[in-house]
């Protein structure tokens, strides 16, 4: 890894430390950066921004060196070595990031950073988290359709009903995020910081469609993610098929038992329709399980590897910072 430190008086950290990941925003990028400037220097508050560059292969992070290299305010911007996807992005952003808490945002202007003082304003009332919900979402049916099976699954994990866990227009307590100790081998996991925040708030944000390039979230990257919160609450689920499991040997047992004492039978006509029935619907829940098992198991491993989900191939941060 490359890392470029730009020395400068060492003071106290920001307040906020705005964290932006960014995957093929060339034509976009100069202007989030003037706006999101902008506002943030009206709220009044000490702030820097941390870059993530996820991979692109365009001249994103030749523009980000150059913003770091006009404005001060800029304290980290890190080039991963391949596009990791963005929750690697975002754990990458708060290694290097040295403020009191902590906003996320996009850098596609589908969000606009104007609305980050609203955010801000609910933040101080004592919530943990302040989160945007995109009230009007201007997104394809393709986007859409799955994030709407994510919320329903995210709801469950973090035990908060928010409307839209997939915006990204969030601010964070900054104990909270730290808490998890996120970074190479522990991946930002929304859900799971959500779970143990106990005041959380939701605020409608505008939304726009893309106006360049494509999102980062492909269905297959959506999948992944979502089996890492169902892994993540594995134990329920099977609890719940044991207990059916034994429930359903219990009425088996009864069944015998009615059989054998009764002087009529309960099932008079067994089938070879609903044998076969009977049989695929054992073999679909059995491979589900086993499934469900094997994900379990095939992650555990991979976390005793120790293998980094991203890693940074240069690094520009202000030092003292």
């Amino acid at each position: 890894m490359n890392e470029i430190v730009t020395t400068r008086p060492e003071h106290a950290p920001p307040e906020f430390s705005v964290i932006i990941t960014c995957y093929f925003e060339e034509p976009t990028i100069d202007e989030f950066h003037g706006r999101l400037s902008a506002s943030m220097e009206a709220t009044g508050r000490a702030f820097e921004i941390v870059f993530v560059n996820d991979g692109s292969t365009d001249g994103t992070f030749e523009k980000l060196k150059a913003i770091y290299e006009r404005d001060p305010r800029v304290g980290a911007v890190a080039d991963l070595f391949r596009n990791t996807g963005q929750v690697c992005a975002m754990s990458c952003g708060i290694s290097l990031a040295r403020g009191r808490h902590f906003i996320f945002m996009d850098s596609d202007l589908q969000l606009d950073p104007e609305e980050l003082p609203r955010l801000i304003d609910a933040f101080d009332e004592g919530h943990d988290i302040v989160s945007g919900y995109r009230e009007k979402r201007k997104d394809s049916l393709l986007r859409t359709l799955p994030s709407r099976v994510a919320n329903v699954i995210m709801r469950r994990v973090a035990r908060h009903r928010l409307r839209d866990f997939g915006c990204t227009f969030k601010v964070y307590r900054g104990e909270l995020v730290r808490a998890f100790g996120f970074g190479p081998y522990k991946p930002w996991q929304t859900a799971y910081v959500f779970a143990q925040a106990g005041r959380v708030k939701e605020i409608p944000v505008r939304h726009h469609p893309r106006r360049h390039g494509k999102s980062g979230w492909s269905l297959l990257r959506l999948s992944a993610f979502l089996m890492d919160h169902l892994v993540g609450v594995s134990y329920r689920p099977f609890q719940l098929l044991s207990a059916l499991c034994f429930l359903g040997a219990l009425l088996l047992v009864a069944r015998i038992v009615a059989a054998w004492a009764l002087p009529f039978s309960l099932l008079p006509e067994v089938t070879p329709g609903l044998i076969l029935n009977a049989l695929a619907l054992h073999l679909l829940v059995s491979l589900a399980v086993l499934s469900a098992i094997g994900e379990y198991v095939i992650r555990n491993f991979a976390t005793l590897r120790r293998d980094p989900t991203y890693v940074i191939r240069e690094v520009l941060r202000r030092n003292g910072e």
